[in-house]
């Protein structure tokens, strides 16, 4: 294990995370927010402290770093990045309990949205501001950023694949340049692009321009922290609509956007992923429309909900328009089965991905083919590429492990004695970085009423959920930390 070359990198981690944190800490100077101020303040010098005793440690740091190396530092990165994050949050008394400062950050960074705050309206601007800030720069990773801008691995690509990979979301990571540094410039810039797209957008509605921007960050990241405590619901029509549109566009994979910058539209309308996630997308919103029928005034507006609500649990967004927790039980059934789904591969959205659920579809339909024709090659195919065996194994060893891991959570918080629905719900949310679930944790609540026990059960979960789960339960393998 190369120890001084992940210290190194947990420090440039930590030391951006510090600069994230400034331009919260001068929106509280203008609002002339003490306690704010002092608490980024402080947050800030802690950070660059560790960051500094990080940074002595790694002195001396030989090249060598190989892929349980990249998923232990994604893991740790993870892990630090939120200790860190959390201080504002706990300083400036806005949270009482280190551990709801802690969940709430975690939610940010992992885009998860889940909050054990009742009230947002009253909290310091610059408060407001790290909250969704933390959901945009944990969208598209936080060591992607690392790899677009600092240059941590000179001519070693290896290096930045073995992180690209362990922090980026889907089931399978490729190049789109030869050069994995300048892949990660390319999504952050299709990324920051989209984010000033739509904030312009929203402006558009008139809507502030704080409001707007936190807004676009918790859009581009699919996380959902809002600034208001109605969520979306209190904005006009168009710019609900508007965050409809943009949901689904950050939970298509940023592939698709670079082939379309390279003008090759056909292999874009031959994805089969974006095919399956667009269909999925519009047939549930006709069911949900069919099944709320009377519900709402008018058709309209019946279609505006269920596009809305559809476009945020899909791709793991957790904004709200309305109480779908009042929803029939087929339409809540299909959210929770949204919530397992999720957003296309490579993408800002959580959840099983598209990507997944394609190549498990297909498996199981090559297995029954087998039962009938035992003696023919059966090769799966993906896109016209034949699908490496290797990629089917780990997809299935992902849905294993991801079947364990919620089952587990779902037990130890159900400790608490909230009803089945809340627990599964709460855990599939979390796991899957969406937000709200169901009764007790539904878009008119929060998490505040769980244990601080399920509290962090819940903060492992989404973490998990974000990292694709082997990063975390690589933390805690003992054969990790043994020989080279």
């Amino acid at each position: 294990m190369n120890y001084k070359m992940m210290s190194r990198l947990i420090a440039l981690i930590l030391t951006m995370e510090a600069g994230f944190m400034l331009p919260a800490l001068l929106l509280c100077v203008y609002d002339r927010d003490q306690a704010a101020v002092y608490a980024f303040f402080y947050a800030i010098c802690i950070t660059l402290l560790a960051a500094a005793v990080l940074l002595l440690a790694s002195r001396g740091a030989k090249p060598g770093f190989y892929a349980r190396e990249g998923l232990v530092c994604v893991g740790l990165g993870w892990i630090s990045i939120s200790l860190a994050g959390s201080l504002p949050f706990w300083f400036s008394g806005v949270f009482s309990s280190y551990i709801d400062a802690l969940f709430e950050i975690v939610s940010g960074f992992t885009t998860t949205g889940a909050s054990v705050l009742s009230a947002v309206e009253g909290l310091p601007r610059g408060i407001l501001y790290w909250r969704s800030f933390s959901h945009w720069v944990g969208g598209m990773g936080v060591l992607v950023f690392l790899l677009a801008v600092v240059p941590v691995s000179g001519r070693n690509d290896g290096f930045t694949m073995h992180l690209l990979r362990a922090e980026s979301p889907g089931p399978n990571v490729g190049k789109l340049v030869p050069r994995m540094r300048r892949t990660a410039g390319i999504l952050y810039l299709i990324y920051i692009l989209l984010t000033i797209l739509n904030v312009v957008f929203l402006l558009a509605g008139r809507m502030p321009v704080f409001d707007a921007v936190c807004t676009a960050f918790g859009t581009a990241g699919t996380g959902g922290f809002g600034v208001r405590n109605d969520s979306i619901a209190g904005y006009s029509i168009y710019i609900q609509n508007v965050c409809t549109v943009f949901m689904l566009l950050f939970g298509v994979n940023f592939s698709c956007y670079y082939l379309l910058l390279m003008r090759q539209v056909r292999s874009v309308l031959r994805d089969e992923e974006l095919r399956l996630y667009l269909g999925i997308a519009a047939g549930s919103v006709l069911l949900i429309t069919l099944n709320l029928r009377g519900m709402y005034p008018t058709m309209g507006e019946t279609v505006r909900h269920a596009a809305f609500q559809v476009s945020s649990i899909m791709t793991t967004t957790g904004f709200a328009t309305t109480d779908f927790d009042q929803w029939p039980v087929f339409s809540k059934a299909i959210l929770l089965t949204l919530m397992v789904i999720g957003a296309s591969a490579g993408s800002t959205g959580g959840g099983l991905k598209c990507g997944r659920v394609l190549l498990l579809l297909k498996v199981m339909g090559r297995n029954v083919r087998q039962l009938l024709h035992p003696r023919k090659i059966q090769v799966i195919r993906n896109n016209g590429q034949a699908v490496d065996e290797k990629l089917l194994a780990n997809t299935n060893a992902y849905l294993s492990a991801y079947v364990m891991i919620i089952l587990a959570s779902f037990i130890l918080i159900s400790l608490d004695g909230f009803s089945l629905t809340t627990n599964f719900s709460a855990v599939l949310a979390c796991f899957n970085n969406i937000g709200p679930g169901l009764e007790l944790v539904g878009p008119t609540s929060n998490y505040g009423a769980f244990s601080a026990f399920s509290k962090l059960v819940l903060i492992v979960d989404m973490l998990a959920g974000r990292l694709e789960i082997f990063p975390i339960l690589v933390l805690f393998s003992a054969g990790t930390w043994k020989g080279r």
